[in-house]
């Protein structure tokens, strides 16, 4: 059943902030996502919220993808295995976050937002390995770091129904060296793969709104076309962009964290 006019007009208009924010500073939007479906757009179940909005996530990341891939900035085969990984990792934060209290899940999701806007004001270091590969030689080395930082990450971002690219970028370059530029087209694999896998799982148990999802998702598109223009005008001003954006994450995890407190001590 599709929703109302104003429930979609809301899902829409939400999921074209995300795709704004993630146009214009290039991450960190989907973190939005499930406050603005339970906040903005109604969402009654953190649950169904974590798991719609974990779609929305996915198509972004590989809506972005493709454009990384023809740049070039793709690590395949060390995307591949921190994604393999990751996946199993986040069907398991995905099962772990479902047996807990939609509340507590919320309130734990804004203090991660509040951690998650800390580390956005960090600079992002980049590797100097350029020339990584991920062959029968180097996997010794390599493997052993990428599928257990990937697994650590996926479960995180399982949990959360959340991208995780604020992790999974840094964990690439722990794990292989790789520079900036590579370590976020890489990144996009990761996510997609993760966003993937959690949102079977929500849908799976039913913690899945179709309708908002599809809505959102067109939504996130548009926005995420005005976004991309928009930063290459004020491409100068990205690190401002940046400090206002984690800034608002900040202000909006206290938000998410008190109302979730609010309403276990409430009930």
């Amino acid at each position: 059943m599709m929703p109302g006019v104003s429930i979609s007009l809301f899902a829409m208009g939400s999921g074209g902030i995300v795709g704004l924010v993630l146009g214009l500073v290039g991450g960190g939007g989907s973190i939005l996502a499930v406050p603005l479906l339970v906040y903005v757009v109604g969402v009654k179940s953190p649950h169904v919220a974590i798991g719609t909005s974990a779609i929305a996530v996915s198509m972004s990341a590989l809506g972005n993808l493709f454009a990384h891939s023809r740049a070039g900035n793709v690590k395949w085969r060390c995307a591949f295995a921190f994604a393999a990984a990751g996946v199993i990792g986040a069907l398991a934060g995905s099962q772990a976050a479902k047996a807990l209290d939609g509340q507590k899940l919320l309130a734990l999701f804004g203090v991660v937002m509040i951690v998650v806007g800390s580390m956005m004001l960090r600079k992002r270091q980049s590797g100097e390995n350029d020339d990584v590969h991920l062959t029968a030689e180097s996997a010794k080395e390599l493997l052993p770091l990428l599928l257990g930082i990937g697994f650590a990450v996926g479960v995180f971002s399982g949990f959360f129904g959340i991208g995780g690219g604020f992790l999974i970028v840094p964990g690439l370059i722990l794990a292989t060296g790789m520079p900036l530029t590579s370590a976020i087209g890489t990144s996009l694999v990761a996510i997609t793969a993760f966003g993937a896998a959690t949102a079977a799982s929500y849908a799976w148990s039913g913690f899945v709104d179709w309708a908002v999802a599809a809505l959102f998702v067109l939504g996130g598109l548009a926005g995420g076309v005005a976004g991309m223009r928009a930063g290459q005008v004020l491409a100068k001003s990205k690190r401002t962009l940046n400090i206002v954006f984690a800034s608002l994450v900040i202000a909006v995890g206290v938000y998410v964290t008190v109302r979730g407190l609010t309403s276990l001590v409430a009930t």
